[in-house]
């Protein structure tokens, strides 16, 4: 999951708001920004964020407010990296812990940031817990109604595939009885914009079109607008569904960045959140 996650996110960003670049889209290579300076095969904030998640699961200590915030200010400050807003960028520049992060956060977001990161929540047992632990995590930056409930749907996307609840295209309808109002289901049309339900749907459009992950990876990608967000969200559930090859060109794993927090920690990293499938967390 993670992996994938971070593949859609490192190619995603080489197009994000950056339509002149899709003929680029052949997944022959990752492609440079023509105006943000992250390296072609570099992750972003989605990945960024998600390892802090998955490493405070696998971490066993209780899922609190204060420990995901410690996460997500030590994930960035080991390992500074460009793809976050300018303004939280420089905030978390700033900060100095998680407890300094809760204090001074803005946290009436409805962007797609909660929902980003929520993937791998998507490893608890039921529904019910992953919604839980989702809107925590969620009400940290995204205190808002349609930031909650595009981390929830995020994180269902996973659990749905994670423990094969049913087919790919029934996945909106699924959702729908947990979230309604959001007519999940209904296809996404055009660009997309940076609001997080937005985000998640033109993800659960992709994935009920396509059959590998290379034609969903393209796929995300077409949409324009911040394809990056949708790629990590729809590679990271997809790469647990069995109707969905798993074909991602060879080229973009190899290429994927490896330095301390890379291909290799990613890795190592997915299968220890993945073995945590059917467990619960302690509050």
């Amino acid at each position: 999951m993670l992996l994938e996650l971070a593949i859609g996110d490192a190619y995603g960003a080489g197009f994000e708001y950056a339509d002149e670049m899709i003929l680029e889209n052949t997944l022959t290579h990752y492609v440079q920004h023509p105006r943000h300076p992250i390296s072609p095969g570099c992750y972003t904030d989605d990945t960024q964020m998600s390892l802090a998640i998955a490493e405070t699961l696998v971490s066993g200590e209780p899922w609190t407010t204060l420990a995901v915030a410690n996460r997500f200010v030590t994930a960035f400050k080991r390992d500074p990296r460009e793809g976050y807003s300018p303004k939280f960028y420089d905030f978390l520049l700033q900060i100095q812990d998680g407890a300094d992060f809760l204090a001074k956060i803005n946290v009436r977001s409805d962007k797609s940031g909660a929902a980003m990161r929520a993937a791998p929540i998507g490893v608890l047992a039921t529904p019910e817990a992953v919604m839980e632990a989702t809107t925590l995590q969620a009400a940290i930056t995204h205190n808002t109604p349609d930031g909650i409930n595009a981390a929830c749907a995020a994180a269902l996307m996973a659990h749905y595939f994670i423990y094969n609840l049913g087919s790919k295209l029934n996945l909106g309808e699924f959702i729908e009885t947990y979230i309604p109002g959001y007519q999940w289901s209904e296809p996404w049309e055009g660009p997309v914009k940076t609001t997080g339900w937005i985000c998640v749907k033109a993800a659960l459009t992709a994935i009920a079109r396509n059959h590998s992950l290379s034609g969903l990876l393209q796929d995300c990608i077409a949409f324009t607008g911040d394809v990056d967000t949708v790629a990590a969200i729809a590679l990271a559930a997809a790469s647990c569904s069995p109707e969905i090859t798993q074909d991602l060109p060879q080229t973009l794993i190899d290429t994927l960045e490896n330095k301390t927090y890379g291909k290799d920690y990613i890795i190592e990293l997915d299968q220890k959140l993945m073995s945590l499938k059917g467990t619960q967390i302690e509050n």
